[in-house]
């Protein structure tokens, strides 16, 4: 003779919600990784009297990228102002003086990710960019980061690039000076390439 276990409806209701509520909440295989701040840089491109591109950069970058299951799902940047360098100290002061970025009184540029949607390979990373006090919301094209490897201290490391364009005006960066041919000295469009190289703790 077989005895059958017949469980009551209203208890397997119940059972079979708490177990679909159980796998919903199960959490993600998410791991931070740190950007090293020897190895990232942002670097930036600026039009200059109308004829030419000026180039430099902001060789101190730190900041955090989240994986999950290998892929990045959330980037924050922070990018010290202090650290700006195009070759030429005397441009290199005046871009840190209240004209420009007031690096003395805000000497943080930061960039934080609401939102990583993959596209075509790379991905786009919607997140709120501060400069100067000022935030904004602003959408960057991050390739690579990828492919993970070992350095010989036997760390994983894993390396991409954020680019993206933005108006200097909206930051309240908008110092400039009349050209006698018509224009301006300074260009108000600005090409930006972050560099990110990060360790996995």
């Amino acid at each position: 003779m077989t005895t059958t276990l017949t469980l009551p409806r209203r208890f397997r209701a119940l059972l079979l919600t708490a177990l679909l509520v159980l796998s919903l909440a199960a959490p993600a295989s998410a791991e931070t990784w740190k950007v090293d701040p020897d190895h990232s840089a942002a670097h930036f491109s600026i039009r200059h009297m109308m004829i030419s591109q000026v180039r430099g950069m902001f060789p101190d970058v730190s900041g955090t990228v989240v994986f999950e299951d290998g892929t990045p799902t959330a980037l924050e940047v922070i990018v010290n102002v202090q650290s700006i360098s195009t070759g030429v100290t005397a441009r290199d002061t005046h871009l840190k003086s209240g004209d420009f970025f007031q690096a003395d009184t805000h000497p943080l540029m930061t960039f934080k990710s609401s939102s990583v949607v993959p596209m075509e390979g790379d991905y786009q990373v919607t997140g709120t960019m501060t400069i100067k006090g000022v935030s904004r919301e602003v959408t960057l094209t991050l390739t690579g980061l990828d492919d993970e490897r070992l350095d010989p201290w036997k760390h994983l490391r894993r390396g991409g690039t954020a680019r993206f364009q933005l108006d200097r005006r909206d930051y309240g960066i908008d110092w400039n000076a009349p050209l006698d041919g018509g224009g301006f000295m300074i260009g108000n469009m600005v090409d930006v390439a972050v560099d990110i190289e990060a360790i996995k703790p």
